[in-house]
């Protein structure tokens, strides 16, 4: 259906840059245009590639019959609309997470794009890191047996939204990977968490999932934290997966540690840990490579607008949480 990617970005500010700049260097001339309200950026933009058109209205890119890719890299708020306006002008999107800002929305944007036969994908980018894609294939491979306990922590000092909270900030990235590791949906949803710097607004939260199985998850984020960091530890009655983005070296490593039963007593198993290589590759490269292989080749992206909804509901629920609480 679509022979070759005729690119447009809309959205460059701090990752939309992220975007632009990867692109430029995937498709180069076939980048085409970049749309940003904010006529300042086209200084950004053209210190990337001088060649890349630049508009401050969307409406360049819309009416196009050339461009038939769009990246939309937004405020959440801007998501459902924009995304709606290009695939209702027969364009394939890339939005950026979360899809929208409630479910009805999600589901409105998948029924259009399915009814226009065009691809709808998130931009939930841990699922293009390597070490994330090693973790799954370990799981599958029954490194660690049967998962029984997944925690996440994504901490960091700031920068504070005004327009989101923590929990829609930094959860989603740590959501999307559990649903695609786990491969289920939770049966339970539970959030606390706290505001100390603006009203209403919770810096830090503590979101509690149980899965089919047994499984149990837990996600705590917060943007009051004296040092960065960003750890997931996947628990099985064979080992631990420890997977740490924010270390420069040994980021993956595989623990051999856990508990057996034999005649009914339990005794604990412990060895030392092994690093697990993983392929030097850019998460968000690879993102959109996979984008683009979709539109050429008529695939399902692995973050479609179904994953992007499941994540997107496990918000709200916790979201409703949040207010109970």
């Amino acid at each position: 259906m679509f022979n070759e990617i005729k690119l447009g970005i809309i959205g460059a500010g701090k990752w939309g840059i992220n975007h632009i700049r990867t692109a430029n260097k995937l498709l180069g001339q076939n980048l085409k245009i970049v749309a940003d309200l904010n006529p300042l950026r086209e200084l950004e933009v053209t210190k990337i590639n001088p060649e890349i058109n630049f508009s401050t209205d969307i409406s360049s890119i819309l009416d196009s019959s050339e461009i038939n890719c769009v990246i939309i890299s937004t405020p959440a708020e801007l998501h459902f609309e924009l995304s709606k306006l290009c695939l209702e002008n027969n364009k394939n999107i890339l939005v950026e997470k979360p899809i929208t800002l409630n479910s009805a929305e999600a589901k409105e944007l998948i029924n259009i794009s399915e009814i226009n036969n065009l691809k709808l994908m998130v931009g939930h980018v841990l699922l293009f890191h390597p070490a994330v894609r090693k973790m799954k294939e370990l799981i599958r491979n029954v490194k660690i047996g049967n998962i029984q306990y997944i925690y996440s922590n994504r901490l960091n000092l700031g920068a504070i939204r005004s327009e989101e909270n923590i929990l829609w900030s930094f959860a989603p990235h740590d959501i999307s990977v559990i649903q695609y590791l786990i491969e289920q949906s939770p049966v339970f949803i539970y959030a606390a968490g706290s505001s100390f710097v603006q009203r209403n607004i919770e810096d830090t939260t503590l979101t509690y999932l149980k899965f089919p199985s047994n499984v149990h998850a837990h996600i705590f984020v917060s943007w009051l934290h004296p040092f960065k960091e960003q750890r997931m530890v996947v628990i099985g009655n064979k080992g631990m997966l420890v997977f740490e983005d924010s270390l420069k070296t040994e980021k993956l490593k595989f623990y051999p540690k856990g508990f057996t039963s034999e005649n009914g007593v339990l005794k604990k198993f412990e060895g030392d840990y092994e690093v697990i290589d993983f392929p030097v590759e850019q998460p968000l490269e690879e993102e959109q490579k996979h984008f683009f292989d979709c539109v050429i080749n008529d695939k399902t992206p692995l973050t479609n607008g179904i994953h992007a909804l499941e994540v997107l509901q496990i918000l709200e629920e916790a979201s409703k949480n949040l207010k109970e609480n």
